[in-house]
């Protein structure tokens, strides 16, 4: 066996390649060596984003209002309302009767919302009651409602202002801390107006106020409130000319989010358990999921996920794909928008890149360069229409795709030539486990795919992915004494970089089949046990979920993102891989520690947390500059109790086959308003690990 590497390799540019030709591929013997390639070393620069994790951030893309716990609107960090990625109003700081109010509470209502609570004591004799109870309901459309309810045993006479301002500063300015200064205000209609070279935003107030100094962004009222009486304002932000919109919340200038209309592509699925933490993550991450909907602007009845908030408001071809098929039980109709937007980005012509699928790179921590997400995009393109088929997408629609899937197979084919694996793109790039396991998965999918529609190429992709199989079952596995691990990735001179990380869960997503049957893995089964055994062990296994990297190896950080952080998607894939490989103990165990992590962050998953060890009493760490929400942690969670009923759908077949957790880890739990074959579908799965069909499509009939 070629020596492993040490822990460590040179870094690459974080640009998007431009490949001419393959590299050289190492041959099937584990023995074999090439010359050594080097990565060139480039010295990048970082940016230190703001922290976020206390931030309360209301999502209904393109929208976004990003507050402190304190309400108040300073400019400060990331604070303010964003359309489209452009902050419209930076500062919105409330004086009632000269003074700030005391702030006590905030919390999230809803993803799009946020109720601030605060008081007022205005008593002569400085008592310690509030005489005035201050309310504002801020959403992610532009809407803020400020309400003052009196305390008080005698009538008030409050004078009431708002200072406003905004930089019109782009999130990426913001975040780099190169935002601006505030811009100077004009007095507009009922409001306030800004105006710069690259957009302008307009804050209207109803009641229109009785004063309003332009100098100081300032809008004045005078409120008499009678004993338990209320007085309301609403301010408006909005772009200068956007036109109505509606919603909870909207008003003037209002753009729709995606799921407020009356076609949202997510299924209202429901969960009833023993354990009352399934109901509120079920709900919540479809929640999350509906507040990052976005339109293709080519196509606007085609939707896809932003991959999250605040930092990635926008479409990540890998990540729009992974959150695609793991809500595929929540029916095809994202799938199938995520897939024709994709589709129409797709590069063509007679070039080796012809069929890839764009993407930008990815940070892989300290171990390996950064890898290239088109190549993980392409690869995920084919298995996503072949799952989204068995799941219940049209015969037209998936016939529709299918030449964009050919397209992406036939650019893996090109790509590995003669050769036996997928390399990186950039010269002297290595052979990465987990690209080799997406495309194995895209090969047998992808065959399937053709064959039934009469398509050529299904037997030669079968065939090699069998000589892949193979030979990575001898050319990927470092023996050692504790039972032998994959490595995470092969240099072009036969030489193994060793270490244990999350990217390993990918060889357990082998993908579906027909009749309920997994695709064969790139493990054996001894090889797959010996992984389960690791993915279960401490080393991996935070009691918060799966580590990206072991504790024990090089480089481990715990808030690393791919070095040690606890990222909810990987886990996810971990659980529904160990469970259908019939690991369920070490699958159990990941599952519950997510769930008690979801549970202190009020069920809205982040991507990611520390990979701190759980202890009795103590609480996941938060990663200060993770999305949250975000796209693949939102999926990853419909995923987790999905996997727990096994439910494997063949809907060209009309069959559908369960396979449920026997150990039933959570106790009884039903799921409702779940897709399958165009039809609701629902299950109960009891406390026995005994699955039961509820309701399905007709004609559908269970599998064997």
């Amino acid at each position: 066996m070629p020596p492993p590497i040490p822990s460590s390799m040179p870094s690459v540019p974080n640009s998007d390649p431009s490949p001419l030709g393959r590299p050289p591929q190492p041959s099937a013997g584990r023995a074999a060596a090439l010359a050594p390639q080097t990565a060139p070393v480039v010295q990048r620069g970082t940016v230190s984003l703001p922290p976020a994790h206390t931030a309360l951030i209301c999502v209904a893309l393109p929208g976004l209002a990003i507050s402190t716990q304190q309400g108040q609107l300073t400019g400060h960090g990331l604070e303010g309302f964003y359309r489209s990625g452009r902050r419209l109003l930076s500062r919105c700081r409330l004086r009632v009767a000269g003074r700030e109010p005391l702030a006590i509470q905030a919390w999230m209502v809803a993803p799009d919302q946020a109720r601030f609570v605060a008081v007022l004591s205005l008593s002569a004799d400085g008592g310690p009651d509030p005489d005035v109870l201050v309310e504002r309901m801020r959403y992610a459309d532009g809407t803020e409602r400020i309400t003052l309810r009196s305390a008080a045993d005698r009538p008030l006479r409050l004078p009431v202002e708002v200072a406003l301002g905004t930089d019109l500063a782009e999130l990426g300015a913001v975040a780099a801390g190169r935002a601006g200064p505030d811009l100077r205000p004009s007095v507009h209609d009922s409001g306030m107006r800004w105006s710069c070279a690259t957009g302008d935003s307009v804050v209207t107030a109803d009641p229109p106020p009785s004063d309003a100094l332009a100098s100081a962004g300032l809008l004045r009222w005078e409120f008499e409130l009678p004993p338990g009486g209320t007085r309301s304002v609403e301010l408006k932000v909005r772009p200068a000319g956007a036109g109505a919109g509606a919603g909870a919340g909207a008003g003037a200038g209002a753009v729709r989010a995606v799921a407020r209309g009356a076609a949202s592509p997510l299924a209202p699925a429901r969960a009833v358990s023993d354990d009352p933490r399934v109901e509120a993550l079920l709900r919540t991450s479809i929640e999350d999921l509906q507040a990052l909907l976005l339109r293709d602007p080519a196509q606007p009845s085609d939707t896809y996920l932003a991959a999250g908030a605040p930092w990635r408001c926008c479409l990540a071809p890998a990540e729009a794909l992974a959150a695609a098929r793991m809500t595929l039980p929540l029916g095809t109709r994202l799938a199938a928008g995520t897939l024709r937007t994709l589709a129409r980005t797709q590069l063509v012509g007679a070039w080796p890149r012809s069929g890839l699928i764009p993407g930008p790179r990815r940070q892989a921590g300290a171990q390996l360069p950064p890898s290239w997400t088109g190549q993980e995009a392409t690869l995920l393109f084919p298995v996503v229409l072949a799952e989204a088929r068995r799941w219940g997408l049209s015969e037209p629609e998936t016939e529709e795709l299918l030449p964009a899937a050919e397209h992406c197979l036939q650019w893996l084919r090109t790509a590995v030539g003669d050769g036996t694996y997928l390399a990186d793109p950039h010269p002297g790039g290595p052979w990465r486990c987990e690209t080799q396991a997406h495309a194995h998965r895209a090969a047998l999918l992808g065959a399937d795919l053709l064959d039934a529609y009469g398509r050529g190429g299904g037997v030669e992709l079968r065939q090699w992915a069998g000589k892949m199989r193979t030979a990575f079952r001898e050319d990927f596995w470092i023996e050692d004494r504790g039972g032998g691990r994959p490595a995470a990735a092969r240099l072009p001179d036969g030489r193994l970089v060793p270490h244990l990380g999350s990217g390993g869960v990918h060889l357990l997503d082998t993908g579906l089949l027909g009749a309920g049957t997994p695709a064969p893995g790139l493990l054996d089964t001894v090889q797959t046990e010996q992984l389960a055994r690791l993915f279960g062990g401490p080393a991996m296994d935070s009691g918060w979920g799966l580590r990206s990297l072991g504790v024990k190896e090089t480089g481990y950080n715990p808030f690393g993102h791919r070095s040690g952080s606890v990222r909810v998607h990987e886990t996810g894939l971990a659980v529904a891989g160990l469970a259908a490989a019939g690991f369920e103990k070490e699958a159990g165990s990941l599952l519950l520690g997510v769930l008690a992590a979801a549970e202190t962050f009020g069920h809205r998953l982040p991507e990611m947390y520390a990979g701190e060890r759980r202890t009795e009493g103590g609480y996941p760490v938060p990663h200060p500059t993770a999305c949250r929400p975000a796209a693949t942690a939102a999926a990853a969670g419909v995923l987790l109790l999905t996997t727990l009923a096994g439910i494997r759908p063949d809907a060209p077949a009309r069959t559908v086959t369960l396979r449920p957790v026997r150990g039933a880890p959570l106790g009884e739990i039903g799921l409702t308003g779940l897709r399958v074959a165009g039809a609701p579908f629902s299950v109960r799965v009891s406390r026995l690990g005994l699955a039961m069909v509820e309701e399905a499509a007709d004609g559908l009939q269970l599998g064997a």
